[in-house]
């Protein structure tokens, strides 16, 4: 189901810097009626339309009364993600991107789906495209995205009956704070965004941002893991089911 932006409410995540800060400028540019821009620390933009939050993901209370005070929304951007090398020794290197990157989103999504349901919304996830290929030198990043993913398509067939829509973002490297030390090449963060939004608009259920995604986009559409996702989610009842 396509989305417009242009008037309509929008919160993002992680909203003070790269992808999510782009999201932001990229969604004011399509005339967005307003924006929630959430972050631990919140940032400052000159338009009336912003309106910053202090939201740190992995807080439950924060995310609660954020939640609460917001009784109009119609997209939301699971943005906020933590990507930190490791090289499987740890396990607490999973703990901490699982806490971002995968019930962060599951705790977000949950606690706006009221405000959704009512305006029978979008809920966009960026995951990865580490999420289909692990990373090797990112494992624990690659497990939370391939677990967001998963996460992201149980939400699209559970949801649907409410008449929201759940769409993937797939993007490739981006050239943020993130991945700066690694040396492959990187689409900047404004492109990747003007991408996304283009995808929510056309209503993709996953959507391919940027050129390295671009490449993988037929496949993946067409592939047998999407069809799998396709017949799974026909064991979904047709009645509204909690998220």
């Amino acid at each position: 189901m396509s989305v417009a932006i242009e008037n309509k409410t929008v919160l993002v995540t992680g909203a003070n810097r790269g992808l999510g800060r782009a999201l932001v400028d990229e969604a004011l540019s399509r005339g967005a009626k307003r924006v929630y821009a959430a972050s631990r620390q919140p940032m400052v933009v000159p338009d009336s339309r912003v309106i910053p939050l202090t939201l740190d993901v992995t807080d439950p209370a924060q995310i609660l009364d954020n939640a609460g005070a917001i009784e109009e929304l119609d997209i939301l951007i699971n943005n906020a993600g933590v990507s930190v090398g490791d090289d499987l020794s740890e396990r607490a290197a999973f703990d901490r991107h699982l806490a971002v990157n995968l019930y962060g989103t599951l705790d977000v999504t949950q606690a706006f789906l009221p405000a959704l349901t009512r305006s029978r919304g979008a809920v966009v996830n960026v995951v990865s495209l580490g999420a289909i290929a692990a990373v090797p030198v990112l494992p624990a990043y690659s497990v939370s995205k391939a677990a967001a993913l998963s996460l992201t398509q149980s939400l699209r067939a559970l949801l649907a009956a409410r008449g929201v829509s759940v769409l993937a973002v797939m993007p490739g490297p981006i050239d943020t704070d993130m991945v700066r030390g690694l040396d492959i090449p990187k689409t900047p963060a404004a492109d990747v965004a003007r991408g996304t939004l283009d995808g929510v608009e056309r209503g993709e259920e996953e959507i391919f941002p940027d050129p390295m995604a671009q490449s993988v986009a037929d496949g993946w559409r067409a592939g047998i893991a999407k069809e799998f996702e396709r017949q799974n989610a026909a064991l979904v009842p047709a009645e509204p089911v909690a998220a």
